[in-house]
């Protein structure tokens, strides 16, 4: 793997900057991944700890130079603290397809700010990563996931019965799908 194939890209929308999480943001992540609104769909339990987020932040690094994934930190322009995070996991070269996931500090939620960050590196996974297929795993009850990815041409496929193991239960989760030929029709 080259150099230049670990360089982190940098998005920037209207309101934000979408850019690599390093060490220094771990408070941020501490404060939002602790909150249980918000850890609620998340797969894992609210942290406790500074060093949970260090170990998430260590985990976004790794699967970014395995190239795997690739994981953003979202801020607003004017702030720029960590608010909320969105990326790409699962990547299958192969196939040409990934899965994609993300989360926002509750004092963000209903703001647009999620739409217009998964929106961001979904152009950017279908014109530079050449994703042809990008997945949104989402639980039942997570309506309003279902709705942001719905609101950017996402397609509900079908029903993944106890697909995940996370926190001591059974997951069911939706399978979305969104094609690069419907992304370039929105």
């Amino acid at each position: 793997m080259t150099k230049e194939s670990l360089a982190f890209p940098i998005l920037e929308t209207e309101r934000l900057i979408l850019r690599k999480i390093t060490p220094d943001d771990a408070n941020s992540i501490l404060s939002y991944l602790s909150d249980e609104e918000v850890m609620k769909y998340y797969g894992l339990e609210p942290f406790n700890t500074i060093n949970d987020a260090l170990d998430e932040i260590s985990w976004y690094q790794s699967i970014h130079t395995n190239s795997t994934g690739i994981r953003w930190g979202i801020t607003l322009k004017e702030k720029g603290i960590v608010i909320g995070s969105c990326g790409f996991h699962n990547i299958n070269p192969q196939h040409f397809r990934t899965e994609i996931g993300f989360e926002l500090s509750k004092e963000q939620w209903r703001k647009g700010i999620a739409v217009e960050a998964v929106e961001a590196i979904l152009s950017y996974g279908f014109e530079y990563m050449n994703f042809q297929r990008i997945e949104a795993l989402i639980e039942p009850p997570n309506i309003p996931s279902q709705k942001l990815v719905e609101k950017l041409g996402f397609i509900r496929e079908g029903l993944l019965r106890n697909y995940e193991f996370t926190c001591g239960k059974f997951d069911d989760l939706y399978m979305y799908s969104l094609l690069k030929q419907d992304f370039d029709n929105i």
